[in-house]
């Protein structure tokens, strides 16, 4: 579809939520080539910058689906500049962060805003454009998110090394100041379908979640069978069983449980969990590694990421366009195993004194094989679904998607202070790595439970993508 047929107000929506989801996005990974500066100056511990990834991911996780049902019954154009602005304060509290305590509480509110701002860009795209524009604008818009995903660690060790940590918060600033006027002006207000907004169940599944990852962050350092830790984990555990007994007798349910009752939902959901926890696992640990290693700044360590992480750019298109042909079981199990055998190898090859090109194949491997599994595993929970449940199913994939990159931090940082911490530091990437292999096998067998290639009914002409794409 080109440009040209797009109306002004449409280009100023697609532009604005482009944006947000941009500087959003980025924040996921940004500051992963600067842990190690921040850990210098801030006297962080590890447990410290897990949280800093992980108070992040966990807030943008748990309320994303409230936030949505929120701007659907305020307005969605109110709701997103709410959410940019939130996200714009907690980024000057990041970028004034003087401890690492302050760090990670600032973090968190982002990622409140993050929740805010992401599902809200969406509806206001799908509100913007027809069916038959949709697609061109989602693509634009999801190709900008997957940008700044990549360029994450690259950016984030360009500004570090070029100016320092701090400003991978500023630059969000002007951003916000001058984006939320615009969507304010420019943008038309809209409104989805009124949906209950479950708060019971979003405070039950987040205190559940922050109360099992607590105990996983603190069992090296407090003891595994210490009060706090067993406490922590009995504590999480109790909530997660409230929050199902809520969820199944909920009117209007953060959660359908129902929906876990499909095998192909329930399994893309489980690889894309996996999928996500190995993928921030390793960017966690391999930007500090190629510091630590090989003595590369920040930017260096970014740059160096890059045969891994820019194979999003060829493979992906390409296993988008297979999932219609061959279905998407063979793309997430193939390319969680390829994964899998990346991670395995760059925990054998880093063993003994390594050169940097030996890691090269690996990073390729690793990188074409979630490049493979990540398309193919969301079309694989939302295509499960009737078309009226489409919305709320790419919002829990979504959910467990970042809910696996917290466990993946939280798990892949329990066993590298395990094996020593930084004090040992080859030793605990080596088997934190090794984790992550194993984290990328559970993905590839649970993609296993995904039907094979569906036949598509004479009436039903939507294909996985195109359901997808009709989300909004």
């Amino acid at each position: 579809m080109s440009k040209e047929r797009t109306t002004i107000e449409q280009r100023w929506v697609l532009g604005l939520t482009s944006i947000g989801s941009l500087i959003v996005a980025l924040d996921v990974l940004v500051v992963a080539a600067a842990l190690t500066t921040i850990r210098q100056d801030l006297d962080a511990s590890i447990e410290q910058l897990e949280w800093t990834v992980n108070a992040y991911s966990l807030s943008f996780a748990m309320l994303l689906m409230t936030a949505a049902a929120i701007g659907d019954r305020w307005g969605r154009r109110r709701t997103f500049a709410g959410g940019l602005a939130l996200f714009s304060v907690a980024s000057v509290a990041c970028a004034l962060a003087g401890s690492a305590p302050w760090l990670i509480a600032a973090r968190a509110f982002q990622g409140i805003g993050a929740a805010v701002v992401m599902p809200l860009a969406m509806g206001l795209l799908g509100a913007a454009f027809p069916p038959a524009r949709r697609g061109w604008a989602i693509g634009i818009f999801s190709g900008l998110t997957g940008l700044a995903v990549l360029g994450g660690p690259m950016i984030g060790g360009a500004v570090t090394e070029g100016l320092s940590w701090q400003w991978i918060f500023w630059i969000n600033v002007p951003v916000g100041a001058v984006a939320i006027p615009l969507v304010l002006r420019k943008i038309p207000e809209s409104w989805g379908p009124v949906r209950g907004v479950d708060i019971r169940g979003a405070a039950l599944i987040t205190l559940a979640v922050l109360g099992i990852v607590w105990g996983v962050v603190r069992g090296e350092g407090a003891g595994w069978g210490s009060i706090e830790v067993i406490g922590s984990f009995l504590l999480g555990a109790l909530l997660l069983l409230a929050f199902l007994a809520w969820e199944r007798r909920s009117p209007q349910p953060m959660v359908p449980l129902s929906y876990f009752r499909n095998r192909a939902f329930s399994s893309g959901n489980a690889a894309g969990f996996f999928l996500t926890a190995a993928l921030f696992g390793a960017v966690f640990f391999l930007a500090q590694f190629m510091q630590a290693a090989f003595g590369s700044g920040p930017l260096k360590a970014g740059l160096q990421l890059l045969p891994w992480t820019a194979t999003l750019f060829v493979v992906a298109p390409l296993a988008g366009r297979l999932v219609d042909r061959i279905g998407e079981r063979p793309l997430v199990v193939t390319g969680l195993a390829l994964q899998a055998v990346g991670m395995f190898w760059i925990s054998q090859v880093t063993n003994d004194a390594v050169r940097y090109a030996e890691l090269v194949l690996p990073l390729i491997v690793a990188g074409c094989g979630v490049s493979m599994a990540m398309p193919a595993a969301q079309s694989a929970s939302i295509g499960a679904l009737p078309r009226e449940a489409v919305g709320i199913a790419s919002g829990i994939y979504a959910m467990m998607r970042q809910l696996g990159g917290v466990v993946g931090v939280a798990v892949l940082a329990a066993v590298f202070a395990a094996a020593g911490g930084y004090a040992s530091f080859t030793t605990g990437f080596t088997r934190a790595l090794f984790c992550c292999g194993v984290l990328s096998v559970l993905g590839s067998l649970s993609g296993l439970g995904i039907a094979g290639r569906r036949r598509r009914d004479p009436g039903d002409r939507d294909t996985p993508q195109e359901r997808v794409e009709e989300l909004v």
